[in-house]
């Protein structure tokens, strides 16, 4: 049986913080406020929350200190900010990073868990309410239950899931987008394309969620020659955040394959931006996986706006430029990390270790 739940009211419009006060009003008197320390004040996204939240007479305090690839430390250290001034909501804005980190956050503001016992499932744990306002045009968090965190124990990222993860609100606003630079914009557009990719070729793809990663491998297709050229139009803008939602709302429901836990050593040990660790080796998985489904991928290629895998390789490098390189007792590290990843099993390709080592001496041997 195929399922679909999405609990996410999205409200996407220019402005969408500043007309949409009362969203913000419903959800309590006081906000943590959660970003990354600049790019949430240069897209101007920060000063229209809190001046929606000033307007409405609602407090708010600030936590502005996560990076990339947050650590557990991170969300603990937020956690306990929220449950020190007693906020009543959160409100995270940036890329993949501050949304993924508010998330915890939220949770770790009404729930005792040990450091060392967050790793062991959280299922059943409540959270606060959220908002989420994306400034990229790629993870998606805003409309999934999944938060990633760096996992120092097992040289990787690990993903955290809950119901209680969901925000209650997305506000999509491609405004804050327009100052993204070029290489964050290349890197969040590359890690939505693998996610709606990845939820096509997943054991639980089923015709709503296709239907959604069809929609948004096209309009990333639309926008590609843009994206190469850094002529991104208004319009474009706005077509590949939205895409970045639908590729969310596919892997809310389908989850992510292998290409995301390899994807993930890459990121750990060579500090590769997530998105781009997945389009360094997307391309050789497509390969892979069209000769158990290649009408799926076929359908995909088709929908980008490329004739074969080759084609579609070819587009990706040239978007991606020069690549890193791995040694051979670095390839044989990561697959034996990437073998052992619940992952596997979520993909409807049969996938062996020879074939995550072969993809990664494709990609980057």
């Amino acid at each position: 049986m195929k399922q679909y739940y999405m609990p996410v009211k999205v409200l996407m419009a220019e402005n969408c913080a500043s007309e949409n006060k009362k969203v913000f009003a419903e959800l309590g008197k006081k906000a943590l406020i959660v970003t990354g320390r600049r790019s949430a004040k240069a897209c101007g996204a920060l000063d229209d929350v809190t001046e929606a939240l000033t307007a409405n007479g609602q407090e708010y305090v600030l936590y502005d200190q996560v990076m990339n690839n947050p650590t557990v430390e991170c969300v603990y250290e937020g956690g306990s900010l929220a449950k020190k001034e007693k906020v009543d909501f959160v409100v995270a804005i940036g890329g993949g990073s501050p949304m993924d980190a508010a998330k915890v956050m939220a949770m770790l503001a009404v729930c005792e868990i040990p450091k060392e016992e967050i790793f062991s499932g959280v299922a059943g744990f409540p959270a606060l309410p959220m908002i989420h306002i994306p400034t990229t045009a790629g993870t998606g968090s805003e409309v999934t239950p999944y938060a990633i965190l760096t996992n120092p124990a097992k040289e990787t990222k690990t993903s955290l899931s809950a119901p209680s993860l969901f925000p209650k609100y997305a506000l999509l606003d491609e405004r804050y987008l327009q100052e993204l630079p070029r290489r964050s914009m290349i890197h969040t557009v590359i890690d939505s394309l693998s996610h709606s990719m990845e939820g096509m070729l997943s054991v639980r793809a089923g015709e709503l969620t296709d239907g959604m990663a069809l929609q948004a491998i096209s309009m990333i297709g639309r926008c590609f020659s843009a994206l190469l050229e850094d002529s991104l139009s208004k319009e474009d803008r706005r077509q590949l955040l939205l895409a970045s939602t639908l590729g969310g709302m596919v892997i809310a429901n389908t989850g992510t394959t292998v290409v995301h836990s390899m994807g993930y050593s890459l990121t750990y040990f060579h500090g590769a931006d997530h998105g781009r660790a997945n389009g360094l080796l997307l391309p050789e998985f497509l390969k892979v996986a069209r000769k158990s489904e290649a009408h799926r991928v076929e359908k995909m290629l088709h929908a980008f706006g490329t004739a074969d895998a080759e084609q579609f390789a070819g587009k990706i490098g040239e978007l991606l430029g020069e690549r890193e390189k791995l040694t051979g007792s670095e390839i044989e590290k990561y697959t034996a990390l990437a073998s052992g990843s619940k992952n596997i099993a979520n993909c409807r390709v049969p996938i062996t270790p020879a074939d995550i080592r072969n993809i990664f001496t494709a990609s980057l041997g």
